[in-house]
């Protein structure tokens, strides 16, 4: 499952540069620079649970396992929720969804925390 973790890190990956260029060019004459701001917040965290997800990838071939899977889906629910939130908020204004926000950030929390136990276990 390593090299699918992997997969979906460099998918991820991709994907945010795509949207932090998106940013930098398409949306910069559009909105204003505090949900300027906020977008770019996204694309920061989702880049880097990007690489959190390649790190997945190397961690499941090397110690496979519940908690190793756990925490890949946790940060794709992360970027998901939290990096997602905040783009829809940007480009749609629907300011509501600030409040789920927070999900998307204690996904990420405790993707590190399961890829922490993850190689304690695997020591």
């Amino acid at each position: 499952m390593g090299s699918g973790w992997f997969a979906v890190g460099a998918v991820a990956g991709a994907l945010g540069v795509a949207l932090g260029a998106f940013g930098a060019h398409g949306l910069k004459a559009r909105v204003g620079a505090e949900m300027l701001a906020v977008f770019e917040t996204g694309v920061r965290y989702h880049l880097v649970h990007a690489l959190a997800l390649l790190a997945v990838g190397l961690a499941a071939e090397r110690w496979p396992g519940p908690w190793t899977a756990a925490s890949g889906w946790l940060f794709v629910a992360g970027v998901v929720v939290f990096s997602g939130s905040l783009y829809a908020m940007t480009l749609g204004g629907a300011r509501w969804l600030g409040a789920i926000t927070p999900l998307g950030g204690l996904s990420f929390i405790l993707g590190w925390l399961c890829l922490a136990i993850a190689a304690w276990r695997g020591r």
